[in-house]
């Protein structure tokens, strides 16, 4: 498979957490101005992270303090202050929610199991295509992101560290 979006092999994993794996750096190779994407668990951990500008040519990613780990800590802690809000104001379930900011934006769309996939991007990526890549990945990881395939993931990330 090749290098995986946590910059390992990807080798030893089951074949849904590698396929997950593939969606994820497609997303980033697809979608021109992703600076970095992460999917954190409902209770908030890391699942899998991508940073392509830290995987071109040796560079550094232009991600929240140049770290997923801090990518997902502000999704997880985006994503709970939407769902309290929209409980709040009887709003539903959060599907996804944008920030968009001086020198670029973030995206959050929540998984079916309460997951979340969250994507920071340049200022000039085309928001448009941002949202139906991420559309298309959690519509193709939502139905396989099981209890036994998070807490693999988990382990993961967990090794790599």
């Amino acid at each position: 498979m090749g290098t995986g979006p946590h910059g390992g092999a990807g080798y030893g994993l089951s074949h849904e957490a590698r396929n997950l794996h593939w969606l994820l750096t497609d997303v980033v190779e697809e979608v021109p101005g992703v600076r970095s994407v992460a999917v954190v668990s409902s209770d908030g951990l890391l699942l899998l992270s991508s940073d392509p500008e830290g995987r071109r040519a040796g560079c550094r990613p232009e991600g929240p303090r140049h770290s997923t780990a801090d990518l997902a800590t502000i999704v997880a802690g985006l994503g709970s202050l939407t769902t309290g809000a929209a409980a709040l104001m009887d709003g539903g379930t959060v599907k996804q929610t944008m920030v968009a900011m001086e020198e670029g934006s973030l995206f959050v769309m929540t998984i079916s199991d309460g997951s979340l996939l969250g994507v920071h991007t340049a200022p000039d990526c085309d928001m448009s295509v941002v949202a139906y890549h991420m559309a298309l990945f959690v519509g193709r990881a939502g139905h396989v992101l099981t209890p036994e395939l998070r807490r693999e993931l988990r382990q993961s990330v967990e090794a790599v560290r």
